[in-house]
C-alpha cells in the first residue's frame, strides 16, 4: 500500500472503518449476518479496549454485554419506553455494573484478575436467571417489539433488515469515534504504556488504579451498547448473553482479528461469525472447525488477520518502545 495512502487512513480511521461499513451488507450472504458482525465487532472493540490496549484479560464481559440487552428489554417489554431511552438505559446499567466489578476485580493482576471477573460475571449471570419476573429465566426475555423508528418526522421500518443494519450502523459508528477519540488522547497513552510496563507507569506519576478502573469502566459501557443493541435486533434476549461462553466469544474475536488494533475486532467478529454460518450448514461438529481454525491462528498467526496484514505490510509498530516514550513526554 502507498505510504501516504496508508497514513491518510490511519490518521482518519475511524472514518475508513465507517465507509467501509457502509458496504458490508453488500457483500455479506443476507443481511442478518451482517446486523451480526456489527453488534458482535463492537462487542469486540469494547473487550479489545481493556485487554488489547491495556493487557488486561477479562472473561467476564457477557456480564456487561447481557446487563445492556436485558436492561434495554425490560425498559421496552416492562415499562413501555421508548427504543432510544432503552438503549440508554442498557449502557448506563452496564456502566454501573463496570464500576462495580472493576472496582473490585482491578485490585488483582494477572489470573488471578481473569477469575475474578469470570466469578463476579458468574453472579450476574445468576441474578437475571433468578429474577423470572422481569427476565423470564432460563426462557430468556421476550416480546421486545420495535416496529417503526422515528426519526426528525422520518418513520424507518426497523422490521426491514437493511434500515435495521444502518440505524445500528449509526450507534456503532457514535462509538467508533468515542473510542477513537480515546485512544488519541493522552489516556489512551497511559493505559498503553500500563500494558506494557505498569511499574514504570505508577513511576511516572500516574495513578494506575485509577487508569484500570477508568478504562474498566468504558469498556463496559461499549459492551453494554453492543448488548442492547442486539436485545432491538433479536427481538429476544437469551440467558446465554450473559454465559461465560459469551464472554469467550470476546476473547476469541479480539485474538483472531489483531488484539491492540482498532479494526482487528471487527475482522475477527466477521471471521469467526462467518465461519460459524458456513460450518453449521455443513456439519453438526461446527465448534470443532471454529476451535481449530481458531488454534491455528494462536499458533501461526499471533497477531490476528489485521495485525498479520500490518506486519507483512511493515506498517506494524513497536508498543513496547512507544508507550514508553509517550508516557515519558507526558509525564
Amino acid at each position: 500500500m502507498n505510504t501516504r495512502a496508508f497514513n491518510l487512513v490511519v490518521r482518519h480511521r475511524v472514518g475508513a472503518v465507517i465507509l467501509f461499513l457502509l458496504i458490508f451488507p453488500l457483500v455479506m450472504p443476507y443481511e442478518a449476518l451482517a446486523i451480526n458482525i456489527l453488534i458482535f465487532g463492537l462487542y469486540a472493540v469494547g473487550f479489545n479496549l481493556l485487554f488489547g490496549y491495556t493487557g488486561m484479560l477479562s472473561f467476564g464481559h457477557a456480564a456487561f454485554f447481557g446487563t445492556g440487552s436485558y436492561l434495554c428489554g425490560i425498559a421496552i417489554v416492562s415499562f413501555g419506553w421508548p427504543w432510544w431511552a432503552a438503549i440508554v438505559l442498557g449502557v448506563l446499567a452496564s456502566t454501573l455494573i463496570g464500576v462495580i466489578i472493576g472496582f473490585l476485580a482491578i485490585r488483582t493482576r494477572g489470573i488471578y484478575f481473569s477469575m475474578v471477573t469470570l466469578a463476579l460475571a458468574q453472579i450476574v449471570y445468576y441474578a437475571f436467571y433468578k429474577a423470572e419476573r422481569w427476565t423470564g429465566g432460563e426462557n430468556g426475555l421476550r416480546g421486545i417489539t420495535v416496529n417503526d423508528i422515528n426519526v426528525f418526522g422520518w418513520h424507518l421500518n426497523f422490521v426491514d433488515p437493511i434500515i435495521k443494519y444502518y440505524v445500528v450502523l449509526v450507534f456503532v459508528a457514535a462509538a467508533l469515534w468515542f473510542v477513537s477519540r480515546v485512544l488519541n488522547s493522552p489516556f489512551g497513552a497511559v493505559i498503553e504504556a500500563i500494558r506494557e510496563n505498569e511499574k514504570r507507569t505508577a513511576a511516572c506519576g500516574y495513578d494506575v488504579a485509577r487508569a484500570k478502573l477508568l478504562v474498566f469502566t468504558l469498556s463496559a459501557a461499549v459492551c453494554g451498547l453492543a448488548g442492547a443493541l442486539r436485545a432491538l435486533h433479536l427481538s429476544i434476549v437469551p440467558i446465554d448473553s450473559l454465559h461465560y461462553l459469551q464472554s469467550g466469544q470476546a476473547v476469541m474475536m479480539c485474538l483472531l482479528g489483531g488484539m491492540g488494533t482498532f479494526f482487528g475486532p471487527f475482522v475477527g467478529a466477521a471471521a469467526f461469525l462467518y465461519l460459524e454460518d458456513v460450518m453449521t450448514t455443513i456439519t453438526t461438529h461446527w465448534m470443532a472447525a471454529v476451535g481449530a481454525t481458531f488454534m491455528i491462528f494462536v499458533l501461526f498467526f499471533p497477531r490476528g488477520i489485521w495485525g498479520s496484514i500490518l506486519h507483512w505490510l511493515g506498517r506494524d509498530t513497536k508498543p513496547n518502545e512507544e508507550a514508553g516514550m509517550i508516557v515519558e513526554k507526558t509525564a
